[in-house]
């Protein structure tokens, strides 16, 4: 579901930001923030999508499994686990103010765009109820210890924190027969 998700926002990131630009408009990338000697995993002239956590959303966290009634037989299933992202966007041009015009259109899309739903989005699965994108404060040393982690230079970027994806197994984890019937003795003394 990961996967699905950043695709999907990644896309519909490329989207806009070709109907606000043009045919010049960057390409929007997801992809890691620096490859394994060290240098920029992207060109110049891009918009950089990339993961630097992921986090579990206990606030509604169910403790049950669920157990369904399928083809006559009880099927227990482990409860879904939802956890929040937090998403880097990055600009990495060759003119400074370039970078700085692809962020504000990035604040534009997320500020007209606050939730994504497949009833209104299409393309977004339907294994995804909703996602939610909020911008993160971050402080100069949280700032500095993000590029840090990431082993990178700073670049003009934006970093959100997208709610609620939600990851469920199919595969059940259990089969019982079910229930059929129920005895009960009231007048035992």
């Amino acid at each position: 579901m990961i996967d699905l998700a950043l695709k999907f926002i990644t896309d519909e990131l490329g989207t806009f930001l070709h109907s606000r630009i043009g045919p010049s408009a960057p390409e929007v990338k997801l992809t890691k923030m620096v490859d394994d000697s060290g240098k920029y995993a992207f060109g110049e002239e891009t918009v950089v999508v990339t993961v630097i956590n992921i986090e579990e959303d206990r606030t509604f966290k169910s403790q049950l499994p669920e157990y369904t009634l399928r083809d006559g037989q009880h099927i227990i299933t482990e409860p879904d686990i939802k956890i929040n992202l937090y998403v880097m966007f990055a600009a990495n041009f060759n003119q400074y103010n370039e970078a700085l015009k692809c962020i504000s259109f990035l604040l534009t899309f997320f500020q007209s765009h606050p939730a994504f739903t497949p009833g209104s989005f299409p393309a977004l699965d339907v294994r995804i109820e909703r996602l939610t994108l909020e911008l993160q404060n971050l402080g100069y040393d949280q700032i500095n210890q993000v590029w840090t982690f990431l082993g990178a230079k700073h670049l003009p970027s934006l970093v959100y924190k997208m709610r609620l994806v939600i990851i469920k197994d199919e595969v059940s984890t259990g089969i019982q027969p079910p229930i059929t019937i129920i005895n009960a003795n009231l007048n035992n003394k």
